[in-house]
């Protein structure tokens, strides 16, 4: 079974930064590429950043290309999400994601294993 637990959010003002963590639970991690997607109340979730098995590749959405870097530590069975320059739109439940694959550009939500619970992220104007 595996388990994703997400840390990391807060409130934050415009500008500032974050960084979130992903803990996840499971002796094959670093087998398969680890996402963030974001949702607020009544939208479908929404891609934010993917990285490779390995971390070698890592694709963005648009909206925080330049802005959020992700990140891994297969030995620590962690992934991370460091968000800078926050915007309001930013505000979300940030979630960490398993892909049954070691690496995709897929971006549905769907298509993703496991999920955490989330974390909240407010940036404030």
């Amino acid at each position: 079974q595996v388990q994703l637990v997400e840390s990391g959010g807060g409130l934050v003002q415009a500008g500032g930064s974050l960084r979130l963590s992903c803990a996840a639970s499971g002796r094959t991690f670093s087998s398969y590429a680890m996402s963030w997607f974001r949702g607020t109340p009544g939208n479908e979730r929404e891609f934010v950043a993917t990285i490779s098995s390995i971390g070698n590749l890592r694709t963005y959405a648009d909206s925080v290309k330049g802005r959020f870097t992700i990140s891994r530590d297969n030995a620590k069975n962690m992934v991370y999400l460091q968000m800078n320059s926050l915007k309001p739109e930013d505000t979300a439940v940030y979630y960490c994601a398993r892909a049954p694959v070691g690496w995709t550009r897929q971006t549905g939500a769907p298509f993703y294993e496991y999920w955490g619970q989330g974390t909240q992220v407010t940036v404030s104007s």
